[in-house]
């Protein structure tokens, strides 16, 4: 399982020219799954997303996580993630895991992101999706736990 985590401003999903998912303050994540992957893949994205210190503290450093600042998440599926490049011209992907897998972990993953305390929203899986991320600092974190 990969992830893009983005500190935004605000974020937004439209799909069709209709806003499907909008968010403040928080992150924009955006989440590939791969061949393998399952639940111990989302439980330890999750609790490192939430507690990824890379908010600041009144001093300026980052210090602070998302639920310290109480932030939101903006969940976009992204099989691209798992683009294979090393031959040609045209990505491969058969390293992202089948549609059918993805959309329950993609699911799982948002589920547990609002167990956890965090306002979730996502985008529509499988939709062609116009993303809109204003990025703070700007920040982007990319994580990775494989099977």
């Amino acid at each position: 399982m990969r992830a893009v985590v983005q500190r935004v401003s605000h974020g937004r999903v439209s799909v069709s020219g209709s806003t499907v998912a909008e968010i403040g303050r928080g992150y924009v994540i955006l989440l590939g799954i791969g061949h393998g992957d399952g639940e111990a893949q989302i439980v330890y994205l999750v609790d490192k997303i939430v507690n990824l210190r890379i908010w600041e503290d009144e001093e300026g450093k980052m210090n602070r996580s998302l639920l310290e600042v109480g932030g939101e998440a903006l969940v976009v599926s992204q099989f691209t993630l798992y683009a294979d490049t090393r031959k040609g011209r045209r990505p491969s992907f058969i390293e992202a895991a089948l549609p059918e897998v993805a959309y329950l972990l993609v699911d799982g993953f948002s589920k547990t992101l609002q167990a956890r305390g965090i306002p979730t929203q996502s985008g529509v899986f499988g939709a062609h999706m116009l993303v809109e991320i204003a990025n703070d600092g700007p920040v982007t974190i990319w994580l990775e736990h494989s099977p």
